[in-house]
């Protein structure tokens, strides 16, 4: 769906405050790179609308802040899984 500039900015930032998304989820919700959802949020839409901006730079100082939990999960949930591929019979 082509959006304007403007527009786009706001279905992105509506999406993920609704959502809770994060950018690398909003890009590929949307079929666009990750810096372009960014600069979206960030640059376009203060420009544009301005009560909206500020919910999105909420949302991203949140994500920001959980970032590092998320990914050690990741990596745990990794390193569990391989662990039982080895030994599937070992118990956690």
């Amino acid at each position: 769906m082509m959006y304007s500039t403007g527009k786009r900015c706001e279905v992105i930032a509506k999406y993920m405050i609704e959502t809770r998304a994060t950018v690398r989820s909003a890009a590929g919700v949307f079929g666009i790179s990750k810096s372009t959802v960014h600069k979206d949020v960030t640059k376009i839409l203060e420009k544009e609308n301005h009560a909206l901006f500020v919910r999105v730079k909420e949302l991203l100082e949140i994500n920001k802040n959980e970032r590092h939990v998320r990914g050690g999960e990741a990596t745990r949930l990794k390193y569990s899984q391989m662990k039982m591929e080895e030994d599937p019979c070992e118990t956690q």
